[in-house]
C-alpha cells in the first residue's frame, strides 16, 4: 500500500521532503482506516492439526465477524503454503460454503466443537456458487490451498488445537 503512495508523491516535488513523508503518513493511515477489516491484512495465528503422522502446523486469518466470515478468501490470486483462513462460527451449527469470486481452489476442513475434523471437502472449484455443506453441525473451517490437506497428511478424524479449541 504504502509502495503506491510513494510511487505517487514523485508528482509532489514542490513540497519538502519532510512535509511530503507526513502527508504520505497521513494518506497511510486514511487509507486504513476507510478501506474496512475486509482489506487491512489480519494477524496470522498458529493452528496446530495433530495428524497420524505428526503434527502440522499452520497459520491462519481468524474470520470472527459476519463480515469478515462473508468475505473470507474472495478476491484473493494466491495462498501461500500451510497459510489459510479459519472461519469461528462461535456456535455448532451447520454451515455450507462456496467458492463465488474465489480465484483460488481451496480445501475446506469442517471442525466440531472438540476440534476433530468431521470432514474435509478437496480442491474446491474457483467462481462455484455450489453449495459445500458440512454434513453436521460445526463450530469452525478452515480453508487451505487445494491439495494441502492430502499433502500435509491431514484427514477426517484429526484434531485441530489453537485457542479456539481450548488449546494453545
Amino acid at each position: 500500500m504504502t509502495g503506491a503512495f510513494i510511487r505517487y508523491s514523485r508528482s509532489l516535488s514542490p513540497i519538502p521532503a519532510l512535509r511530503r513523508l507526513a502527508f504520505l503518513a497521513l494518506l497511510t493511515v486514511l487509507a486504513a482506516g476507510s478501506l474496512g477489516p475486509a482489506v487491512q491484512a489480519a494477524a496470522l495465528e498458529a493452528v496446530e492439526i495433530v495428524t497420524k503422522k505428526g503434527v502440522v502446523v499452520i497459520e491462519v486469518e481468524v474470520a470472527r465477524t459476519d463480515e469478515q466470515r462473508a468475505t473470507g478468501l474472495m478476491n484473493r490470486k494466491s495462498l501461500p503454503e500451510r497459510q489459510g483462513m479459519l472461519f469461528d462460527f462461535k456456535v455448532d451449527q451447520p454451515v455450507a460454503m462456496w467458492m463465488k469470486n474465489t480465484y483460488i481452489p481451496l480445501d475446506m476442513l469442517f471442525i466440531r466443537a472438540d476440534g476433530s475434523i468431521a470432514r474435509i471437502e478437496a480442491n474446491t472449484t474457483p467462481f462455484s456458487e455450489r453449495t459445500i455443506s458440512s454434513g453436521e453441525p460445526v463450530r469452525a473451517v478452515i480453508e487451505i490451498g487445494g491439495g494441502e490437506a492430502r499433502k500435509l497428511g491431514v484427514a477426517p478424524g484429526d484434531k485441530v488445537s489453537n485457542q479456539l479449541f481450548g488449546g494453545r
